[in-house]
């Protein structure tokens, strides 16, 4: 074997115009349908995440003072973790909303691939 050879056509492959394949364009959906549920579950978790934080530094009195702000640290506590708590069911079901959308177009295009 020519590893020379190997090597050249592989950074050759590299440079050489892409073609559309189906696999690529199925990818693309699939990616498609799952990307906004994915950005929309890293955001809200991150900032229930930063709530649920600001609640439990006000509750210790970290920031702030008095019994006011331990009440008010505990209520925004409560709502950071509720906020945690429903980020995977919302998370759960706006995945199942994006695969319904492009259902048909990936079956049809995993079918066309699948029968070649």
């Amino acid at each position: 074997m020519n590893t020379d050879k190997i090597l050249a056509e592989a950074i050759a492959k590299d440079y050489a115009p892409k073609e559309n394949s189906k696999i690529v364009a199925l990818k693309k959906l699939d990616n498609k349908a799952k990307m906004p549920a994915t950005v929309f579950a890293y955001t809200f978790g991150i900032i229930s995440a930063l709530v649920l934080g600001t609640g439990m530094s006000l509750a210790m009195q970290v920031i702030g003072s008095g019994t006011a702000g331990m009440v008010v640290g505990i209520i925004v506590g409560i709502v950071g973790l509720v906020g945690c708590g429903v980020n995977y069911p919302i998370y759960k079901k706006k995945l199942e909303k994006g695969k319904a959308k492009y259902a048909y177009e990936i079956v049809q295009l995993a079918r066309e691939i699948a029968d070649k």
